[in-house]
């Protein structure tokens, strides 16, 4: 009997970790469909960018500060107190009467998302075992596929038919039903301990990560690369990052302890998640486009492109399990990881009129290379940590993707709009009067159909160019994360780190 209400009460505690998984993964993609009605309500068009950047900025900053308190303090309240956050954020934002308020309030969403991101997969690791985490881990990835497919279509629904302001208002009940499902169901038998919260470190390391990732975001495009502003934002960066390094060497609970850089395991796992964040980067981004103005493929088409990718992940994720046990995490994180760099070379073979069916084909693979990279590495450092290290170590494999993200849209930004200006340049005379000046007129004069026939098909081919330049670049960093992989000790073992305490608070 008492087996059965476990199983039950971890069977709602899961459909709650996947209902707070969707508020932060739908996010993005249910807004961007609603670009157009939000502009004309609110204006600013030129600051919309910044909707979508602050979320991520926010997010990914506060990452591995939810993970520390998490450890101090206990999942529980952590999540909670960040699933309110996130939650506060779309109220404020569904009320947004201007485009600087709504970019504050998207800010206030992305505080609490970071909350939400930190503290899901670290709960996987605390109530299921070594053997169900890879099927649990899948059930969570699912989410990211089905956010992907569902966000568009009820974003455009309720932008369409109602107003953009749902889109926000619309986490609402998903929420308070999670919420509600935590409040009752996870249960943590937490001893309360004096902690110290490690303020100065929290500060410096937000202003330094926040740097950093404002100038790869922004870099490129609200000022040049080489700029004064564009190589003042790293140099503070860096500087910023050795205070952070010299404050936390310091500090007695350091939000990011030196361990997290000097532990092999450790080490390898998080740079091979900032490579696999950046090669995420290049389907994510420029897919769609690609299908689009390449392929001939109408939006929702192009999007079932990407879903290949999409539904190979979870896919891959759930059956990675039976794998690691039997031959380890390094070495199914290692088919991963090859897997990735075929996917990625696969698509520079592809001809230019190469068929959707194909297309999909070589994103499935290359999903199924996420899902066996990602989730053995996740689960195995979270299997070498004990409870009071789970937290930090599974927010800094998570932090390490999305800082790889950041850095993948930086770089790849960069490859797609120097080809891109490189073939206007090229273009020959006859066609340079038909086409767009710049980077930004070339979508919308294909979807606008006025282009006389061979300037549109030079344009497609240009686009064809430059996404090969974006994968080239992201098989080059395939074959990074392989080599970090590689690197990575066959066996994980249990990260000691000396601390002399009381015995770890292991969850109900």
């Amino acid at each position: 009997m008492t087996q059965a209400v476990d199983l039950m009460r971890r069977r709602w505690i899961l459909a709650a970790l996947m209902m707070t998984m969707m508020l932060a993964a739908m996010d993005i993609t249910i807004v961007s469909t609603a670009i157009p009605q939000i502009v004309g309500d609110l204006g600013g068009f030129a600051q919309f960018g910044w909707v979508f950047s602050i979320f991520l900025l926010a997010q990914t900053i506060t990452i591995p500060i939810y993970g520390k308190l998490a450890d101090m303090f206990g999942r529980k309240p952590v999540l909670l107190f960040g699933t309110l956050v996130f939650l506060a954020g779309s109220v404020a934002s569904a009320l947004a009467w201007n485009m600087p308020t709504l970019i504050v309030f998207r800010g206030l969403q992305g505080l609490g998302a970071g909350s939400i991101m930190a503290t899901v997969n670290t709960l996987a690791g605390d109530l299921y075992s070594v053997k169900e985490r890879a099927r649990i881990q899948g059930w969570l990835s699912s989410v990211w596929g089905v956010s992907a497919i569902v966000g568009p279509v009820l974003g455009g629904a309720l932008a369409e038919y109602a107003s953009w302001r749902w889109i926000f208002l619309i986490n609402l009940p998903i929420g308070a039903v999670a919420v509600a499902l935590i409040a009752r169901f996870l249960h943590e038998d937490a001893r309360h301990h004096r902690h110290r919260v490690d303020y100065a470190g929290a500060l410096v390391m937000l202003l330094a990560v926040g740097t950093l990732i404002l100038g790869l975001l922004e870099g490129g495009r609200a000022w040049p690369w080489l700029s004064l502003p564009g190589v003042g934002i790293f140099v503070v960066a860096g500087l910023l990052t050795a205070l952070t390094i010299a404050v936390e060497r310091r500090a007695p609970e350091a939000i990011m302890p030196g361990w997290l850089w000097r532990h092999p395991v450790l080490v390898a796992t998080n740079l091979a998640m900032i490579g696999m964040g950046v090669v995420l980067m290049a389907p994510n981004a420029y897919l769609p486009t690609f299908g689009q103005s390449v392929l001939g493929l109408g939006a929702i088409a192009a999007g079932f492109v990407l879903a290949g990718m999409i539904l190979g992940w979870p896919l891959a994720s759930s059956v990675s399990g039976r794998l690691y046990l039997r031959i380890g995490f390094r070495d199914t994180a290692l088919i991963g990881a090859t897997l990735m760099v075929i996917g990625a070379l696969w698509f520079l073979a592809l001809p230019q009129d190469t068929a959707a069916w194909v297309l999909t084909v070589d994103q499935f693979v290359l999903g199924a290379g996420f899902g066996l990279l990602s989730t053995p590495l996740l689960v195995g450092v979270q299997s070498s940590a004990d409870w009071r290290e789970r937290g930090v170590v599974t927010s800094a494999n998570i932090f390490s993707r999305y800082l790889g993200q950041s850095v993948g849209a930086a770089i790849f930004g960069a490859l797609f709009n120097n080809a891109i200006t490189a073939r206007l340049a090229d273009a020959p005379a006859a066609l340079a009067v038909d086409l767009p000046r710049d980077v930004d007129g070339i979508i919308g004069a294909l979807h606008r159909h006025a282009l006389p026939a061979a300037a549109d098909e030079y344009l497609r081919t240009s686009i064809y160019v430059a996404t090969h330049h974006v994968y080239a670049g992201a098989a080059a960093f395939a074959i990074i994360t392989l080599a970090f992989v590689l690197w990575t000790p066959r066996h994980f073992p249990p990260i000691a780190i000396g601390i002399a305490d009381a015995a770890p608070t292991p969850p109900a």
